[in-house]
């Protein structure tokens, strides 16, 4: 499948070099995974395209379906649910070429080389199929529209793409049909754009929950436009949110999220924990998400965190290094020096603030 380098489409100097050097990356480790299977004999499966994935298959907010949350530029579409069903759309011509690819140890897709649901193929299964339709979990876009502009996000590239850049309500009804047809254990309502964006989003969550009351329902956002009581009591249908906020300051947060304000959404963390607090519930669950850069990574700065967390009442805060931008890096994770900070976990570190309001089940 052709596609357009990512990197092309974006504007911004600073955000396209950082995106040309992670394309020239992920074609480096297309040649690494293709020359490791041709000298093994052992090819690769896709976790998503067998039904066995918390957070691979997303339903964007035109109604594509993609295999993966990282789909900037189309070239993971399996297909379109506004000309086919879910069904016809996952046992597709797309996903089997892409399993038959993998399979034969050739990368479908430069996005898979950075995929969590790469796995390589063992004797005891040579071929994985499909056993089931997804069930674990799913990502659930209903706008590509955001407020921010974060510079590790190709948003706009993937925006410039889609057909619809905010759901429907009348689709969206369709799409929480569909997830408790799937019986959808988790999900996503997030991708690319941010969820409390959308014009509609008082009305979508309690219609999500309404049509799926044992889902674990997950919203990540980048705080700031969740600022008025109805957002807060639309919020009270979710089971967590993470609020994505880098820093403790406006000048540090705006590095990587350009257009943000770290004093708005520092107030809407504090004001939807006292909303929740209030109404006597225990969920959402709210979470301080805190991704690790070179920058705002001194102890000094996380130790100031946690204090600020603590504060306004969050139940947890998580720290997690990332590699984009590339020249962000956190050394200091790198290097262990930030071991003394909460508990290890998949997301990096995280400290449990209110455990009352944290079940053991969601402890990571």
């Amino acid at each position: 499948m052709a596609t357009v380098s990512t990197a092309r489409q974006i504007k911004d100097p600073k955000t396209r070099f950082n995106w040309r050097v992670s394309d020239f990356l992920r074609q480096t480790l297309v040649h690494f995974y293709q020359t490791r299977a041709k000298i093994t004999g052992r090819g690769y499966y896709c976790g998503a395209l067998v039904g066995d994935s918390e957070y691979g298959i997303t339903v964007n907010s035109d109604l594509t379906v993609s295999c993966s949350c990282q789909d900037y530029d189309g070239s993971g579409h399996l297909g379109d649910l506004k000309k086919n069903s879910f069904e016809e759309v996952f046992h597709g011509p797309v996903a089997k070429k892409f399993q038959a690819d993998l399979i034969r140890g050739k990368i479908p897709i430069p996005t898979c080389t950075r995929c969590g649901d790469l796995r390589r193929l063992t004797k005891e299964n040579p071929a994985p199929m499909p056993t089931r339709l997804p069930h674990k979990g799913m990502l659930l876009e209903n706008t590509v529209v955001c407020n921010v502009d974060c510079i590790g996000c190709a948003r706009d590239s993937a925006a410039n793409i889609r057909s619809m850049k905010t759901m429907p309500l009348a689709e969206l009804s369709k799409m929480a049909d569909l997830a408790a047809s799937l019986g959808m254990e988790q999900i996503f309502y997030l991708n690319l754009g941010e969820p409390f964006l959308s014009p509609r989003v008082t009305e979508e969550l309690p219609l999500l929950r309404q049509k799926n009351p044992k889902a674990r329902i997950v919203i990540s956002s980048n705080a700031v436009l969740l600022n008025t009581d109805a957002k807060r009591e639309a919020a009270l249908n979710v089971s967590q949110i993470l609020f994505s906020v880098h820093g403790i300051s406006d000048e540090m947060c705006e590095k990587y999220m350009r257009k943000s304000s770290f004093e708005k959404a520092h107030a809407a963390m504090r004001d939807m924990v006292k909303y929740r607090d209030a109404k006597g519930a225990k969920q959402p669950i709210l979470e301080w998400k805190y991704l690790l850069f070179n920058w705002n990574d001194h102890p000094k700065h996380l130790t100031r965190a946690i204090e600020m967390a603590k504060e306004i009442g969050v139940d947890i805060i998580s720290f997690w290094p990332t590699n984009n931008p590339y020249y962000g890096m956190s050394w200091r994770d790198k290097l262990g020096l930030l071991n003394n900070f909460g508990e290890k976990c998949w997301k990096g570190r995280e400290v449990i603030l209110r455990p009352e309001n944290v079940p053991a089940g969601e402890r990571h």
